[in-house]
C-alpha cells in the first residue's frame, strides 16, 4: 500500500544527479505541485526524462529556466526558449528522441525488455552510435530502455492501495512512466476507499505506485 506524503516530501527525495520522468506534454498531465515543490528544493543536476520540455514558465520547463536540470531526454523542446538558450549555450545537454521511441523505450524499462526495434530514424542521425538489423529486407535500429529512480505522475484519482484513473490526455506519458521508474510517485486529485473506483476504470494498478500526494486545492 503507498504512502500518503506532501510534495514537499516527495521534492526532498530527489538528488543530485537522480534521473527523473515527468509524465505531461505540454503541461496536459504535469504533477504541477511536484514541479513546484522541487523548484523550491533547488536541487540541481537532474536528468529529465519528458516527452516535452513543456515552456518556460509553466510545468516542467520551470526546472530548466531555474537551471536544475543537467540533461534532458525528450522529443519537444519547441514551446521552452529557455531550454533551447541553454542548449545552444551547451548548459543544457539535450537527446531528442522521436515520440513514438521514446514511449517504447520507457515501456521496454517497464516490461523488462533489453530494448525495442524500430524503422524511426534509419539513415538519419537517429541511428548513429547504434546497431542495426535488418528483417525482410527492411532496417530496424536498436533502441535500449530509458529507465529512472523517480517518476513524477499525475492522476485523477487514486484508491489507497494505489491504483490509478487518469483524465482524458493526462494519460499520454503517465501511465508509461509510472512502471519504469524505481519509485513512482502519484499526484491525485482525489484520493478514495479501496473498491470505491471500478476495476474497469483502473489504467495504472497500485503495484506500479509507491508514494501519494494529495493535491491542494489552490
Amino acid at each position: 500500500m503507498p504512502k500518503i506524503i506532501t510534495a514537499a516530501e516527495a521534492a526532498k527525495m530527489i538528488q543530485p544527479q537522480d534521473r527523473v520522468m515527468f509524465g505531461s506534454f505540454l503541461v496536459a498531465g504535469v504533477a504541477d505541485q511536484l514541479v513546484d515543490a522541487l523548484c523550491e528544493t533547488g536541487t540541481k543536476d537532474i536528468h529529465m526524462i519528458a516527452i516535452s520540455t513543456d515552456f518556460a514558465d509553466r510545468g516542467v520547463g520551470k526546472l530548466v529556466t531555474n537551471k536544475q536540470v543537467k540533461s534532458v531526454q525528450a522529443s519537444h523542446i519547441g514551446t521552452n526558449k529557455s531550454t533551447q538558450a541553454q542548449m545552444n549555450a551547451k548548459e543544457l545537454e539535450i537527446e531528442l528522441i522521436p515520440q513514438g521511441t521514446l514511449m517504447e523505450r520507457i515501456r521496454a524499462a517497464g516490461a523488462g525488455l533489453g530494448g525495442i526495434l524500430t524503422p524511426t530514424g534509419v539513415n538519419t542521425i537517429v541511428e548513429e552510435g547504434k546497431q542495426k538489423f535488418e528483417f525482410s529486407g527492411k532496417e530496424f535500429i536498436l533502441e535500449m530502455p530509458i529507465s529512472a529512480d523517480y517518476a513524477f505522475i499525475k492522476a485523477q484519482k487514486a484508491d489507497k492501495h494505489g491504483n490509478l484513473v487518469f483524465y482524458k490526455t493526462a494519460r499520454n506519458g503517465n501511465p508509461t512512466m509510472a512502471m519504469a521508474a524505481k519509485t513512482t510517485i502519484v499526484q491525485v486529485d482525489e484520493i478514495v476507499e479501496v473498491g470505491e473506483i471500478n476495476p474497469e476504470d483502473v489504467i495504472t494498478p497500485g503495484i506500479f505506485v509507491n508514494y501519494l500526494v494529495q493535491s491542494e486545492v489552490k
